[in-house]
């Protein structure tokens, strides 16, 4: 039951419907669709604050414009004609100032453009709150909502609870702004590929610009004999580099041979790579043609060049500098013409100063360096990596996977990938053996992708416990927005001073720790 409130004589909605705000962290919790989780939050909140219109916003800063996102009330087109500049109106200006403003008569505002076209009734007086999202220190978005009233001058119990939910929702708003982005990114990025013929390798997938700019250098590098080292973590597709660049030269119908010099032992590593003659050792009973042999006229690619051992790169570098060889046990001296491309994912500049690896050994195959992108860094090719991965892994395995929800792909899109595409390949081959209705839910990840609803490890307890939960959960974001100033985060929340010093005595949370994070 809501309490009555002296302050504005009338009933105050943060300080007592607390009830409610588990039931809307319960739709976020749960959500499975974001956009459309996110209306039906927005029609439960104008049915709770008695409001006829609300809508979520969204920074696009690809365009430096502002988009409405979510919205009860408004038609498609109304929605459609909500585009603000930051600055603009009253939404534009609080996304500028990361304040809140309350707008008791919108008829009697200059600041207030109506941009959507929503029409008042005769005799009506209608508010305009509107509150910044905020998330990690930067703004992200908008929640407003239109109020019909009649006499109502003090806002505050509204104010202070769209800052509540604004809190929040403002992951999911966080995620949602990330989705819009990344579209609007792809769909230029596909405008410019139309306007312009582009080299893309057959055997990778990514559409970002990240990849776009590898594409440029292996249509540079692949028709020279350069040698080439790829440089990038473990897991991108250092291989797939290698290839690409062999099948767009010269030399694509002549042998790619690829060695793993990781996982040659270092007695073998020199037979292997230089070929050996009948008895140069225990068990040669013939003659043997190495790697650089089998690839003559074609491409070697020798892939964890940094474990090779300095005695055979001493070796490698006669073949590189006079493309000549001879075998173990061997006297004649063999002409080779091959390509190398070397690839690691260690820190050879390191090496080279702790004398582990020969310096002029590195000069001569960093030639041409390539750095692949980490998966992290163009999460905008997650999306048809797993469609890729769906449709190779439905043809290996006999499955019949059809698609991945959304909540599955808000995790896919959200974690760190340190393993890279091989992890987000043996991780979406895992989804779909256990699936058990064609369709990846979130809950069929790993649970190191999983959140608490997915994983079912949500906090259960009675309802004060949980209520102290999302309580001080808010108090936390607040503090890391505001950089550990009590008083700032205090005006944000809608408490006093005062209070927001008792609750966070309450939860024992030290303020100085949130400055430190701020700064890192």
């Amino acid at each position: 039951m809501r309490m009555f409130c002296t302050k504005v004589n009338r009933a105050c909605y943060a300080d007592t419907d607390l009830a409610f705000l588990v039931k809307i962290s319960n739709i976020i919790a749960h959500s499975d669709d974001i956009y459309k989780d996110l209306e039906l939050l927005l029609s439960e909140l104008c049915q709770f604050l008695g409001a006829q219109y609300s809508m979520i916003t969204i920074v696009d800063r690809n365009n430096e414009q502002i988009l409405i996102s979510s919205a009860y009330g408004l038609t498609s087109e109304e929605k459609r004609r909500g585009v603000y500049k930051i600055g603009e109106g009253i939404i534009g200006e609080v996304v500028r100032t990361e304040k809140p403003i309350v707008i008791p008569d919108v008829s009697k505002s200059d600041k207030f453009l109506n941009k959507t076209g929503l029409k008042l009734g005769e005799n009506q007086v209608m508010a305009f709150l509107c509150v910044p999202i905020i998330i990690k220190s930067e703004i992200t978005g908008t929640l407003s909502i239109h109020k019909i009233h009649q006499d109502i001058t003090d806002f505050s119990p509204e104010l202070k609870f769209l800052n509540i939910v604004g809190m929040l929702i403002g992951k999911n708003v966080s995620i949602r702004r990330k989705q819009i982005e990344e579209l609007a990114e792809l769909r230029k990025e596909n405008s410019r590929l139309k306007g312009e013929k582009s080299f893309k390798p057959d055997n990778i997938i990514g559409n970002s610009s990240l990849m776009h700019d590898l594409y440029g250098l292996i249509e540079k590098v692949a028709p020279t004999n350069s040698s080439v080292m790829i440089r990038g973590e473990s897991g991108v597709g250092k291989e797939l580099i290698a290839e690409a660049i062999h099948n767009a030269s010269s030399r694509a119908n002549k042998p790619f041979i690829k060695v793993n010099c990781s996982a040659l032992p270092e007695t073998l590593i020199e037979s292997e790579l230089f070929g050996h003659e009948k008895g140069a050792f225990t068990g040669a009973s013939s003659s043997h043609p190495g790697r650089f042999e089998m690839a003559n006229g074609g491409t070697i690619f020798l892939d964890e060049i940094g474990d090779v051992p300095q005695s055979i790169q001493v070796k490698l570098l006669r073949v590189l500098q006079q493309r000549q060889l001879e075998r173990v046990g061997g006297t004649k001296t063999i002409d080779v013409d091959v390509r190398i491309i070397t690839a690691t994912n260690r820190n050879l500049e390191d090496m080279i100063r702790k004398n582990e690896f020969r310096e002029d050994f590195y000069y001569r195959i960093n030639v041409f360096p390539i750095f692949v992108p980490s998966l992290r860094e163009r999460r905008a090719d997650i999306p048809i990596l797993i469609d890729h991965f769906i449709h190779k892994l439905n043809r290996r395995n006999g499955t019949d996977i059809k698609r991945v929800t959304s909540s599955a792909l808000d995790m896919l899109m959200m974690y760190s990938w340190p393993g890279n595409i091989r992890e987000l390949e043996n991780v979406t081959e895992r989804a779909m053996i256990i699936s058990t209705d064609s369709v990846i839910h979130s809950y069929n990840l790993p649970p190191t992708l999983q959140t608490g609803v997915s994983s079912d490890t949500v906090g259960r307890g009675t309802l004060r416990n949980v209520l102290g939960k999302v309580e001080k959960q808010i108090i936390i974001d607040t503090l890391i927005a505001t950089k550990g100033n009590m008083a700032k985060a205090a005006q944000q929340l809608g408490v006093t001073e005062r209070i927001m010093g008792l609750r966070i005595k309450f939860y024992d949370l030290n303020i100085s720790q949130y400055k430190h994070l701020s700064n890192e």
